[in-house]
């Protein structure tokens, strides 16, 4: 099994390539909901991902409900600024959903109302609003993956 990320109508195809890349990296399956902000053969996409994209499972959802209605075990965590729980007081579990919202407007503010109790942010200081997308993507995946002892990676 592996953690996924989950990200909901992405806009910005480096940030998806960067994504792929961590997910490559760390065995994360990634998941693209559409609309997306960009074509798939993207040259920007498929740069930032370089040529790890082989090693990456991607799979593709016309809504965020496909989504959970394949997976209807699956344990969903969303990441936002409006939370009001961080990131580190979750316990994952192999097999987790990390799902990310769309570069400038984030998750549906009714998607992060249904789902108080799994909304996650990451603690900033200063007037900054949010963390760039990959670097989000990349320090929840590897919390979840510290707190699993790093399973099958050396």
């Amino acid at each position: 099994m592996a953690f996924h990320i989950v990200l909901v109508e992405p806009e910005i195809p480096a940030n998806t390539g960067n994504i792929a890349r961590t997910c490559a990296a760390t065995g994360a399956h990634l998941h693209l909901v559409r609309p997306l902000g960009f074509q798939t053969d993207d040259r920007t996409l498929k740069r930032a991902g370089l040529d790890y994209w082989h090693a990456v499972h991607v799979e593709y959802h016309d809504s965020f409900k496909e989504l959970q209605d394949a997976n209807p075990n699956g344990r969903f965590f969303y990441a936002s600024t409006r939370a009001t729980k961080v990131y580190t007081e979750f316990d994952f579990r192999d097999g987790d959903f990390f799902v990310f919202g769309k570069e400038t407007k984030g998750l549906p503010q009714e998607l992060i109302d249904a789902n108080l109790d799994t909304c996650m942010r990451m603690p900033m200081t200063g007037d900054v609003r949010s963390l760039n997308l990959s670097n989000s993507a990349a320090i929840i995946v590897y919390e979840a993956l510290r707190q699993n002892k790093f399973p099958g990676m050396d």
